[in-house]
Parts: C-alpha cells; structure tokens; sequence
C-alpha cells in the first residue's frame, strides 16, 4: 500500500483499523519490502510517500489501515459498487473431466477463488449447499470472462453455468441493474439493430443524427438484455457496429426477456466425431465440431434454427459394402464449423446447458448427459 502519513519500520507493533467500523487489531510488521520496477528490495523503514509491501500481518483486506496503536484512524475507502452478475462455477463432471487439466479438485478451485477475492475488490464468492460448486459474482460478464480465461490459462479445469442478473429489493420493489449502452452503427442496420433491442425491453434515450454514415443510438436496457446480444449484434451489422455499455444503477423489475430463440443439436452418443455422421447433422443446423473431435452423449455439437432441441448420432460410420452405385462415393462436402469464443459461449448457454472449460478446449454440454433422463425429466416441466 500507499503510506499517506508519518513512517513505518521493519519489527514495528501496529494497529489495523478497518473504514466504518469500531475497534482495532493489533500486529506486528515482520518484513517490509519496495518496489523496484518488477522486482521488490527488502528496506528497514519507508516514509509518507511509497508505496511498499508489508508482510506480517494476517486476515487483512483491500481498505483496511495500518496505523499507530497509539493513535488509530482509519483513512476514507471509495465505495466499491455491488456486483450484478452471478455465475455459478462447479467441479468439471463430464466424461472428459481430468485430461486436460492440473487443477481438477473442488479444493483447488475453492483456493483459487478465495485467493482471486483478495485483490479483485469488485467480485464476491459464496459457497453453497455443496462442495463442488461455488456462486461467483462480479460487474458483468466481461468481468468473470476474464477470471474464466485466467484460470484456464492456469491450468485449471472446471464448468461455469449461465450468467444471471443479480436482484435486489428497494423499499419493498425487485429491482434490476440496468447499463447505459451506446451504439454506432451504420445508417443500413439501425432498423434491425432497434427491432432486437424493443424486444429486450430497451428503452431509446437518444439518436443523433448520422456522422461519416454511422448513426450513434443511446440505450437504457436492463442487464439481462445484454446478455447473449453481442454476438447477435456483430451478425446484424456484418461486424460494423459499435457497442459499449456502463452499469448505471438498479430499477424495478422489467419483466420477462426473450432470450436464444434456436435449439441445439446434441450428441447421441460417445466417441469420435465421423464425417458420415456430421455430413447428415449439418443437414439440421450449424455444426461447431468437426471430423475428429471427440464427443460425449450430452455434449452441444451444433446450433438448429428451429426452437426445439434435436439428438443426433456425429459418431455414425458409413457402412461398407460390396454394393456400388453411381454417385455413392462422391466426396462428403462439410460446412466449416463455428468456432466460439469463450464470450460467445458464456453468451450461448442455457438455464439447462453448461460451459465446460479446460486449459485446451472449451466445450459446451446439457448438464444432464444421459438422453433419456434428459427427455423424462423435459416432460416433467411440461407438466408443471
């Protein structure tokens, strides 16, 4: 930290005194180090000024005060603002879990997210009814995107459920976060791009009149409208669009938000992806594997335009026979699969999907694998 007043030394008793609470805990400094461009130097004392590193002092967080016993005072903290999304990250339970991986255990992933929580002011985690999973809240989606694409690089392997808005009540009314959302985009796809935004509840502040043929539209729009729009937005407009957002505070609950009107196409059955199979899978939507991959009963393998979920069989050989016909052996022609990144696959999944995420691949996945389990338990909400 930043020594706002008088000088600390190396074997000094000190006091820690946290903002807007009564009380102090006593401490001792052990070793005191400085900055050095990357390197740190180990010094006796340090004056009103520098910045050093303590070591010593145990259970101290981002605000807390080193001050003198003697005289205890606590400096001013900014106000952090309070997370709006929640996502909830679990042990990696698929077929797969462990082969690409270092850090596969619940306790690995619970130290790194408690470790993560010590400098990340803005992000919170709670445990729950389980070991194996833990709620992660932070200030949007970029926000545990980039905690997501960290831990990966780390080594570590895990699956994260879709994003949700975090509620609160506010003199007895649930409320949202909503986020001021500013678009440039082509004179061309002002229409399209105001017709999806209408049906996820924004409400159009401002539109200034086209400059170099981009027309710039202001938006309040709940956080859940975002969520799962970029991607939509950089197809509408052919990549030429702009778009940034800002958490601008919380109001009343907006209502319900259409959310991803195309179903999936989900393996069969496990093994490895065949060309037979995908050349008749592509024949229902978009595929996002290609020959090769290997697949697991329940995995995500392609996108159907229509609503509804389909099953289909990527691991089907073509059986060979003696019989020939004209035309039977004509190369099989596949569409080059869509390769999502990490961001588009957070904004893809469902209350029912999961995103399973290892140092080498990122895979999406029904959180229940087994096909007929996956059917009884559909008919089971239907009913309800």
């Amino acid at each position: 930290g930043r020594i706002e007043r008088g000088t600390i030394s190396q074997n000094q008793n000190v006091a820690v005194v946290t903002y807007g609470e009564e009380g102090k805990r006593n401490a001792r400094i052990v070793k005191l180090l400085r900055f050095a461009g990357l390197s740190r130097q180990e010094i006796t004392s340090a004056s009103i000024g520098e910045i050093v590193c303590v070591a010593g002092i145990p259970d101290i967080n981002i605000g807390d005060t080193i001050c003198d016993p003697a005289t205890p005072e606590a400096v001013p903290f900014v106000n952090i603002d309070e997370p709006t999304i929640a996502m909830t990250f679990s042990v990696n339970d698929s077929p797969f879990a462990g082969q690409d991986g270092k850090f596969v255990t619940s306790r690995h992933l619970r130290d790194r997210l408690f470790k993560e929580v010590e400098t990340n002011v803005s992000m919170r985690v709670e445990e729950t009814d389980t070991t194996e999973a833990f709620v992660v809240k932070g200030r949007g989606e970029l926000h545990l995107s980039i905690l997501i694409e960290t831990m990966r690089r780390e080594g570590y392997e895990f699956q994260v459920s879709k994003p949700k808005v975090i509620l609160k009540e506010v003199d007895g009314v649930i409320c949202e976060p909503v986020e001021d959302l500013v678009i440039d985009v082509p004179e061309d796809y002002v229409g399209p791009v105001m017709e999806k935004l209408g049906r996820r509840k924004a409400e159009l502040l401002n539109m200034l009149p086209p400059e170099k043929g981009y027309t710039r539209l202001e938006f309040r729009i709940p956080s859940r409208g975002i969520i799962g729009y970029r991607t939509e937005f950089l197809t509408d407009t052919k990549g030429n669009g702009i778009m940034n957002s800002v958490i601008s505070g919380f109001e009343p609950f907006a209502g319900e938000i259409e959310t991803r009107s195309h179903g999936v196409l989900v393996a069969f059955e496990s093994g490895e992806a065949m060309t037979y199979g995908l050349f008749n899978a592509q024949d229902r939507g978009a595929l996002l594997i290609g020959p090769g991959t290997p697949v697991y009963e329940g995995m995500i393998v392609g996108i159907n335009p229509k609503p509804e979920d389909i099953t289909v069989n990527v691991c089907k050989k073509k059986h060979v026979t003696n019989m020939r016909a004209a035309g039977s052996d004509d190369a099989m022609r596949l569409t080059p699969p869509l390769n999502y990144s990490l961001e588009q696959c957070l904004e893809f999944v469902e209350d029912d999907e999961l995103c399973e995420v290892t140092p080498k691949n990122i895979r999406l996945r029904k959180k229940i694998l087994n096909t007929d389990l996956r059917m009884k338990d559909r008919a089971k909400k239907k009913e309800s």
